[in-house]
């Protein structure tokens, strides 16, 4: 991640769950308009299932018109990820890149997205934001449902989100 440009588009971290070892992953994408007929999806570590169904839910319950626009997404570092937590950070890095608008580099993303646009409970909520605290990030987003049962470290924001629109409106204002 130190490999990271300020300022660029279409870029999240996440912390993900190696077995039982949170780890922190950039998700890239790159989101640009299509000079063919079908639009190309393209995934390098990451379910390109997933990433359809996520890049629906954005069309359908954010307002993003994705359907016209080619989409190559990719975890960096060869990491392969594969568990419903990293959804919020794929969204938000398409989103991104398609608003031409970069996240902050001190901001990271955790929760699933359902198919109708809410965020929801993950596992491990306090052990992911423990270490995201620990790497030196200031604010991270998690599901609202994630908010209760734990008190989150000293130093870091924690932004409970329920939707997926409501996410996007707080992160690209």
């Amino acid at each position: 991640m130190e490999e990271r440009l300020e300022g660029a588009t279409g870029s999240a971290i996440v912390v993900a769950m190696e077995g039982s070892r949170p780890i922190l992953v950039e998700i890239q994408a790159l989101v640009t308009p299509t000079m063919f007929g079908n639009a190309k999806r393209t995934t390098t570590g990451l379910d390109f299932n997933r990433v359809s169904l996520i890049m629906a839910v954005l069309e359908k319950r954010a307002g993003l018109l994705l359907q016209n626009q080619d989409a190559y997404l990719k975890a960096a570092g060869g990491v392969k990820l594969n568990e419903p937590a990293i959804d919020l950070a794929i969204a938000v890095s398409i989103a991104s890149s398609y608003k031409e608008k970069g996240t902050s580099p001190t901001e990271c993303f955790i929760g699933e997205i359902g198919l109708t646009g809410e965020i929801r409970r993950v596992n491990a909520i306090e052990q992911r934001v423990k270490e995201v605290q620990k790497l030196g990030f200031t604010k991270v987003y998690l599901p609202k449902n994630n908010l209760t049962g734990w008190q989150p470290p000293k130093g870091i924001e924690v932004e409970g989100v329920s939707t997926l629109a409501e996410t996007l409106r707080k992160v690209f204002r």
